[in-house]
């Protein structure tokens, strides 16, 4: 049926029309996919609109074109450039299909996966941001003294696990022998406590080891346990607990470490044995990295692992691996600084996305460069050698291991073998593989890998460093073994050896760390020979990076502001003394203080510690007793207290110890030039000071604003020091007496209930002070330390330095020779930048 003729309306089941048909147009019948007759001409549709090709040149545009320079033009050219590269490799590998698949395909299913994981890894680090990185900076900035929020909980332990095991699955050039030891520290600190914050409700009754001191020791061991897991070296692990994180160390501290390191080690051993080979009980595995045994091949008579001569050799790639450490040093320093500028503080969306593009970047080099850049190379006879045969087990590993990656039979590509393969196989690759890989695909993996692994670490995930610094490094020394062999004929070389010297330079020159890596890396050889080789590459590699900067963990504490104590000061150092870098502003309690005064203290500073002084030491005895609260009989003469004063005010200006009599007859000048009128003023303005026990302060109100000068600096003999939390706790538990009652009616508290709520005390803010009376009077002097370690004012900066960081202290009190607290010297007042800001006002004032 051609069509309907006029009017007539036509049903049936394949048509309906009627004459409303004959109404439409020849272009609305084109664009409905109707034609009147089967040869007529079909109609351009309407519905398609033009693109406006033409550049609309307004304000806005003019705008742009101001702002438009010729670097920028050039920036611009470069991206179309890039993009248009990106477009062809794209293309290609849409096109490129064999009949073993698609490499579209293949990269798609490498991405998915790789930026799934990575994804996850940066979810977990949102939940517990302390979870980023390898955890070693922080760890060690806990046993230098520094309290790391959440560093020790069990939440960054969850997130640090299960993030590290996304991030390596992600293909992301990250390790994690780094997080290991953040874990064990983890376990170390709250194992022994029984409780955790996160489980409020599983507690167990066990009031031991419920302190700062006992925890470090803890920490301590699980960080050496952590290392002596990942490496399989337990001797090493102690030193590395000694030389990279505790400060304060004792000989009962390292038996206790070695036997957690051991324990660590050996269980590992037990379990990898008994499941990987069926053998429980033959320790066949003894870390989750080793290194394999180096060993010449028997038909190689010639060959050594290495010769005296080689030693010229090591301590040159020990320069060039401080050099290329002190440089990826540089660089990381500048991406963390980038990072704390631009992505930190947008929201944490922003940190997802850039450990997305990381890993997609990763994704896309590793896939690109083992097709592009790889070579296709003949395996080795003994690469080709059958199962059967009796071969160590490290190389069939090293031979399992091989990446043929579009490569012919009986041949393997060198790049995809290192890029496709995980990091401890790549390793032993480099290490243990006879058959040879091209200096040129060295050369690009050592500098592709070196510039990710930059990259990477400092990104939002749980990532450790280890491990790629030691592959980059086996890389770089297996080049050098390479170049030797080819262009100088030094073929007696071992490989091997080259390689494994490479990563000790290469990771020398990052984290600079000497005697704890060279057992360790010695451990995981089992090969006592490499030992003087291994010392002597790690010291000129740390010597030669020390000359341009510090190593990378003391990078990352130094950009986190962490006031670490390094282990000694300089020489220079010395011209200053206790009194030029304490601080002389102080907040103090007496023995017997008023509930009204503590809250007020509490509310209105920060301070963690308070002295526990008086200010007539003729009535110490009675102080201390707890007869009275504070003098009401003022017995003593106008000019005594005048002299007192005047004797404080002179001494925060010169901040020495002189004898008293000395003090005296310096004071009597000064207070004999002083108007009669302000004498009598300020009499009575102490006077009336001195009948509350503490000045009468509100919470809005800090303690040393609206102090006199006499008030800040009032003689004040030192008894003893007490915390904020102990304070807080007595506040908490109701440890009071009222006046009409002796102090001995004050409630006591144990040990246990003082370190019941450790290491999470009540926060004064917290305190409901309904429940308080402000008139009653705590007696604090049973649960102060009455024999704090104390300095002299004259004290070298150098004594205070060394006693500060070895006696692990927080707050060190200056005291004068008569017994009158002057000063309190706090882990600030010892760091480099406040030191360096001391001495240059020292040599000012010359």
């Amino acid at each position: 049926m051609a069509g309907c003729r006029g009017s007539l309306c036509c049903c049936c089941r394949w048509c309906c029309c009627c004459g409303e048909r004959e109404t439409r147009t020849p272009e609305e019948l084109t664009i409905l996919g109707e034609t009147q007759e089967e040869e007529d001409e079909i109609l351009p549709r309407k519905d398609y609109e033009s693109l406006d090709y033409d550049r609309c040149i307004n304000d806005p545009y003019l705008e742009v074109l101001e702002t438009m320079d010729h670097k920028k033009g050039r920036w611009y050219e470069v991206v179309k450039w890039t993009v248009v590269f990106a477009i062809g490799v794209c293309t290609g590998l849409v096109e490129e299909c064999s009949q073993k698949g698609c490499l579209a395909l293949s990269l798609l299913e490498l991405l998915g996966f790789n930026l799934t994981f990575v994804f996850l890894a940066s979810l977990l680090v949102l939940i517990e941001p302390v979870a980023a990185g390898s955890g070693i900076p922080e760890i060690k900035c806990y046993l230098n003294g520094v309290k790391v929020p959440g560093i020790v909980r069990l939440r960054t332990l969850l997130c640090k696990v299960f993030g590290v095991l996304f991030s390596v699955a992600g293909g992301l050039f990250v390790g994690k022998e780094g997080p290991m030891i953040h874990s064990g520290a983890v376990v170390g600190a709250g194992l022994p406590q029984f409780q955790s914050i996160s489980l409020r409700k599983i507690q167990f009754n066990f009031p031991y080891f419920r302190s700062d001191r006992d925890k470090r020791d803890f920490v301590s061991a699980g960080a050496a346990a952590g290392i002596a897991a990942a490496f399989g070296a337990p001797i090493g692990a102690t030193l590395f607990s000694l030389e990279e994180g505790s400060s304060f160390w004792n000989q009962g501290l390292t038996w206790k470490v070695l036997f957690c390191s051991m324990s660590a080690t050996f269980t590992l051993n037990f379990f990898r044995s008994g499941i990987q080979f069926g053998s429980w009980g033959s320790f066949q595995l003894p870390g989750l990295l080793n290194f394999g045994e180096f060993k010449c091949s028997d038909s190689d008579k010639k060959c050594h692992l290495w010769t005296a001569m080689d030693m010229g050799f090591f301590v040159v790639m020990g320069v060039i691996g401080g050099l290329l450490g002190a440089t990826f040093n540089c660089l990381n320093k500048r991406l963390a600084k980038y990072r704390m500028r631009n992505v930190h503080p947008k929201p944490k969306l922003v940190r997802v996305l850039e450990s997305l593009l990381v890993s997609l970047v990763t994704t896309l080099v590793v896939f690109v460069a083992s097709m592009v850049l790889g070579e296709c190379r003949q395996m080795s006879s003994s690469s080709q050698i059958s199962n059967g045969s009796l071969k160590l087990q490290v190389t069939s590993d090293v031979n399992s291991s091989i990446k043929a990656f579009f490569c012919p039979n009986d041949t393997y590509n060198d790049m995809a073998t290192l890029f496709f393969n995980p990091q401890e196989s790549a390793i032993l690759q480099l290490f243990h593989q006879d058959g040879t890989f091209s200096p040129i695909t060295l050369a690009l993996f050592f500098v592709l890998y070196f510039l990710l692994a930059c990259w990477t670490y400092g990104i939002s995930v749980p990532s450790g460093l280890f491990v790629p610094s030691l592959l980059c490094g086996a890389a770089f020394g297996r080049l050098v073994a390479n170049v030797l062999k080819s262009y100088i004929g030094l073929s007696h070389i071992y490989s091997g050896t080259f390689s494994l010297i490479g990563a000790a330079a290469l990771l020398g020159g990052v984290v600079r760390m000497t005697i704890s890596l060279t057992v360790i890396l010695i451990e995981s050889t089992n090969e006592i020979t490499y030992g003087l080789p291994i010392m002597i590459t790690l010291m000129v590699a740390k010597w030669t990076g020390d000359f341009f900067n510090k190593g990378i963990y003391d990078i990352h504490v130094g950009l986190r502001g962490v006031p670490l104590l390094e282990w000694e000061t300089e020489v220079e150092m010395d011209k200053l003394r206790a009194s030029d870098i304490m601080e002389p502003n102080l907040t103090y309690v007496y023995p017997h203080t008023r509930i009204q005064s503590l809250v007020s203290i509490l509310r209105t500073t920060v301070h963690h510690a308070f002295p526990v002084v008086t200010e007539n030491r003729g009535n110490e005895k009675e102080f201390m007793k707890g007869n009275q609260l504070i003098s009401n009989n003022i017995k003593f003469k106008k000019s005594s207290i005048l002299t007192r004063a005047g004797e404080q005010r002179r001494r925060s200006q010169s901040m020495k110890s002189y004898p008293s009599s000395e003090l005296r007859n310096m004071c009597d000048e000064h207070v004999a030039s002083e108007e009669p009128a302000e004498k009598e003023d300020l009499l009575q303005q102490m006077l009336e000071r001195r009948y509350t026990p503490y000045p009468n302060l509100y919470p809005d109100q800090s303690p040393s604003e609206d102090w006199t000068m006499e008030e800040r600096f009032r003689p004040l003999t030192f008894h003893g020091l007490i915390l904020r939390s102990q304070l807080v706790t007595l506040l908490v538990r109701g440890v009071c007496y009222s006046e009409s009652q002796s102090s001995a009616s004050q409630p006591r508290l144990s040990y246990a209930e003082m370190a019941e709520d450790y290491p999470r005390f009540p926060d004064i803010h917290d305190l409901d002070l309904t429940l308080l009376n402000p008139r009653m009077i705590v007696d604090v002097t049973p649960y102060m330390n009455p024999s704090p370690f104390t300095v002299s004012p004259n004290t070298h900066v150098s004594q205070v330095f060394n006693l500060f960081r070895t006696m692990g202290l927080r707050h060190l009190p200056v005291v004068n020779a008569v017994g009158e607290i002057v000063g309190i010297v706090t882990r600030h007042n010892l760091t480099y930048e406040f030191l360096q800001a001391r001495l240059r006002q020292h040599y000012q004032s010359l």
